[in-house]
C-alpha cells in the first residue's frame, strides 16, 4: 500500500526541483556570452530574458518549499523526473524567442531531445541560427549527458544522504566516490578534460579543412559535445556530412565510443585500473553486438550493391552503425538514404544496434550492454543448473568494475527494463503506423527516439502530427531516465490526488 502524501513531501520535491531549475538558469550565461563574442545582440536579449525567468521560477520554488528535510527514495525519483520536465519547458523559451520554432511544442521537443542526448530536432532553418542558440543546443546535450541533476549536485545541493538517491533517479547510480558531491565532481572532471582534448582536436581538423580559427574552435566544441554526450546535434542540417571530412568523422566516432562507456569505467581506467577495459562485461557485450549488427548490415548493403569502395563503406555504413549503437545519432548520409538505398534489412540492422544501445550510467541510451550481459549470463546460469546434479550449487559471475554474482534478482531487474524499452518502441511504432508511416520506418524512428539515439530516416519533422511529437517526447524522457523515476513521479501525483480526496471526504 502506498503511504499518504503529506505537505512536507511536496516541500522536499519543490525545494530540490527549484535548486535544479536555478542550475539550468545559470547555465544560460554560456550561450549569452557566446552571442556577445559574435555580437549577436538579439540572442543576448533572448537569453537574458530566459535566464531571468528560469532563475525566478527556481527561486520561487525554493522559497515556497523551503525545508531542511532529506529526500527519500520516492522524493528523489520524483525530483529527477520533474526537474527534467520543468527544464524542458524553460529551456525552450530562448528557442521560441529566436523565431526558429513553429510552436512551443516544437521547442519542448528540441529541448527534451537535447537534455536526453537524443539529437532529433524540429528547429527551422538550422543552417542560419545564431552562434548563441547553437551553443545552447549543444550545451543541453553536454549537460544532459552528465545529467542536469549532477550539475545541481556539483554546485547547488549540499552533500546530504538523499542527494545520491536524486542522482540515481537520473540514471547515474555508479558510486565512484563515497561522497555524493565528489561523485558529481568526478563526472564533471572526466567530461571537462575530454572536452578540452576533443575541442582542440576537432578545431585543428576544422582549420585544416579551411574553417576560420574562431569558427573552427566553436564548431569543434559543438561536435565534441554532440559526440561525447552521444547527442547527435550538429551546427548544420546536414550534420557531420556538411564537413565532408574523413578526419573529422574519425575523431568524432572515437569520442562517440568513449562517451558511450560507463563513467565508472572511465574512472577505473583514470585511477590506474586499465585491465578493466578488457574484463568489463559491457565492453565484451558491446564488441559482440557491434560485430553481429555490422555483419547483418554488411550483408544487407552488399546485397543491394552500394558502397563498393571500402573507404566509402567504412565512412557510410560503419559510421552510421557505430553512431546508432552508441546512441549518438550523428549522420554522414542523408536521412532518406536509409529508406531509398539501404532498404528494410539494412535499416533493421541499425535499428537493432540502436535498441541495444550503449553502457549503463553513461551518456547513452537503449537496453544497455550491462543488461544484455546480465540476461545472457542468467541464461547460461540456468542451463548450468539444468545440466548439474540436483544438489550442486551453481554460481555464475560477471565482471563490472568488480566481480559480481548472477542472481535471479539481477537478471529479473535487467529483463524488466529491457521489456519496458521494447514496449515503448512498439507503442511509438504503432502510433507512427496509425498515421500511415510504413512499418520499418515507424520502427526505426520509434527506436531512435526511445533509445535516445537521434538517427532519422526522414519521419521526424515539424510537419509531423502533434500526437507523434508528444509520443516521441515521452519516449525520450522515459528512455533517458529508464522508467522508474517517471513511474515514481506519476505514482506520487496519483497518491497526492488520492490523499486530497480522502481529506475532503473526512471533512
Amino acid at each position: 500500500m502506498i503511504r499518504r502524501v503529506w505537505k512536507e513531501d511536496y516541500k522536499i520535491i519543490g525545494f530540490y526541483t527549484g535548486r535544479v531549475t536555478i542550475g539550468v538558469g545559470l547555465l544560460m550565461i554560456i550561450p549569452m556570452m557566446t552571442s556577445v563574442v559574435f555580437r549577436e545582440w538579439a540572442p543576448v536579449l533572448d537569453f537574458a530574458i530566459s535566464m531571468v525567468l528560469t532563475l525566478l521560477v527556481g527561486y520561487v520554488l525554493c522559497v515556497i518549499s523551503r525545508t531542511r528535510s532529506t529526500p527519500g527514495l520516492t522524493h528523489a525519483m520524483a525530483i529527477a523526473a520533474g526537474s527534467w520536465l520543468i527544464a524542458m519547458m524553460l529551456s525552450g523559451v530562448p528557442y521560441m524567442l529566436s523565431g526558429h520554432m513553429k510552436s512551443f511544442l516544437d521547442a519542448c521537443f528540441d529541448t527534451m531531445s537535447g537534455f536526453t542526448t537524443t539529437g532529433m530536432y524540429l528547429i527551422q532553418d538550422l543552417d542560419h541560427v545564431s552562434q548563441g542558440l547553437n551553443m545552447w543546443r549543444h550545451l543541453l546535450t553536454f549537460v544532459g549527458g552528465q545529467g542536469i541533476v549532477v550539475l545541481a549536485l556539483t554546485f547547488l545541493i549540499s552533500s546530504t544522504g538523499g542527494a545520491f538517491k536524486i542522482m540515481a533517479g537520473e540514471g547515474k547510480e555508479e558510486k565512484l566516490e563515497p561522497n555524493v558531491r565528489h561523485i558529481a565532481v568526478q563526472i564533471w572532471r572526466i567530461s571537462i578534460v575530454y572536452l578540452a582534448i576533443g575541442t582542440a582536436a576537432l578545431a585543428v581538423v576544422g582549420m585544416f579543412e579551411g574553417i576560420k580559427p574562431l569558427q573552427a574552435l566553436f564548431h569543434g566544441a559543438y561536435i565534441f559535445m554532440s559526440a561525447w554526450s552521444t547527442g547527435g546535434f550538429a551546427p548544420y542540417s546536414q550534420n557531420i556530412l556538411y564537413y565532408h571530412s574523413f578526419p573529422m568523422e574519425m575523431v568524432s566516432i572515437v569520442f562517440c565510443i568513449l562517451g558511450s562507456y560507463n563513467f565508472a569505467l572511465h574512472y577505473a581506467v583514470w585511477t590506474g585500473n586499465r585491465k578493466e577495459m578488457f574484463r568489463n562485461i559491457e565492453i565484451v557485450s558491446f564488441c559482440i553486438t557491434v560485430f553481429t549488427t555490422f555483419s547483418l548490415l554488411a550483408v544487407a548493403l552488399m546485397q543491394r550493391g552500394i558502397y563498393s569502395d571500402a573507404v566509402a563503406f567504412f565512412r557510410r555504413a560503419f559510421f552510421q552503425l557505430m553512431s546508432g549503437h552508441t546512441t549518438t545519432g550523428q549522420q554522414t548520409i542523408y536521412s532518406r538514404t536509409f529508406v531509398q538505398e539501404w532498404g528494410p534489412f539494412g535499416m533493421l540492422a541499425v535499428t537493432i544496434a540502436m535498441a541495444i544501445g550503449a553502457s549503463a550510467a553513461s551518456t547513452g541510451g537503449g537496453f544497455k550492454g550491462l543488461r544484455m550481459g546480465q540476461v545472457f549470463k542468467g541464461v547460461v546460469n540456468d542451463v548450468k543448473k539444468l545440466l548439474s546434479p540436483e544438489r550442486a550449487v551453481v554460481t555464475t559471475h560477471y565482471h563490472h568494475i568488480h566481480d559480481n554474482v548472477v542472481t535471479d534478482g539481477v537478471v529479473k531487474s535487467a529483463a524488466v527494463i529491457i521489456v519496458l524499452y521494447v514496449l515503448i518502441y512498439l507503442i511509438g511504432t504503432l502510433v507512427g503506423m496509425a498515421y500511415g508511416i510504413p512499418f520499418h520506418e515507424a520502427l526505426f524512428e520509434s527506436v531512435s527516439a526511445g533509445s535516445n539515439t537521434g538517427l532519422s530516416c526522414g519521419v521526424t519533422s515539424a510537419s509531423m502530427p502533434a500526437l507523434l511529437k508528444v509520443v516521441y517526447i515521452l519516449q525520450m524522457w522515459l528512455g533517458r531516465l529508464e522508467f522508474l523515476s517517471v513511474f515514481s513521479l506519476f505514482g506520487f501525483i496519483a497518491t497526492g490526488f488520492r490523499s486530497m480526496r480522502r481529506a475532503r471526504a473526512a471533512v
